[in-house]
């Protein structure tokens, strides 16, 4: 498959937007409304509990695996490390949904995973050590900080490339974060029955 192929088929797969489908399945919630409108894996646990929030994380992980496993099999390492920064692109301002999104931390893992293992591990334990000291966002932004200088150095040129690609995503969404959720496009009966019992739902979500 060429390089070209490769980025599209990433950014295509990584716009996929698992934990949205599953809010709206689980409980009939758009993710878009809740808190921040950050559609990701936390906010997802907080109207749906645990189960659709590992399931909706499985498929995230996988879905940034997707891209650079196909480029590192055609044996291009280079497009693998671009790959994985494209799906978090995708994942973070899906087409999907308008622009919103995730903050790409789910498929830059399983991005990583595939062409740098230890940026997986350091995002891990970024989260948690984060998690530990009541900041979880600290943790992971010092983590995906250091992803660059850490896999250069693990992984030289290739692993610096993933470390800038997947990083810059992750870092503009936390600065620029979501725009606010769009209306229904057509306010009929249905939709205001439906707007409604999502604004009901979000209200009683733990």
């Amino acid at each position: 498959m060429q390089a070209a192929g490769i980025l599209v088929l990433s950014f295509v797969a990584g716009a996929i937007p698992f934990s949205y489908v599953a809010g709206r399945r689980a409980r009939g919630v758009d993710l878009r409304r809740v808190g921040t409108g950050t559609v990701s894996g936390t906010a997802l646990y907080r109207v749906a509990g645990f189960g659709p929030m590992a399931a909706a994380g499985i498929l995230d992980v996988a879905k940034g695996a997707a891209g650079p496993a196909l480029a590192m099999a055609a044996g291009h390492p280079a497009v693998a490390a671009l790959a994985g920064g494209v799906a978090v692109a995708g994942h973070n301002w899906s087409p999907f949904l308008r622009g919103a999104g995730g903050r790409g931390i789910s498929p830059a893992l399983g991005a990583l995973l595939v062409v740098a293992w230890p940026g997986t591990v350091m995002l891990l334990a970024g989260m948690i050590l984060g998690k530990a000291f009541g900041e979880t966002a600290v943790g992971a932004l010092v983590a995906e900080v250091a992803l660059t200088p850490v896999l250069g150095v693990t992984h030289g040129a290739v692993g610096a490339l993933a470390g800038v690609a997947i990083a810059i995503p992750m870092l503009v969404k936390r600065v620029v974060g979501n725009a606010p959720a769009p209306p229904p496009r057509r306010r009929t009966y249905l939709n205001r029955i439906l707007y409604d019992r999502d604004e009901r739902i979000v209200s009683q979500a733990p």
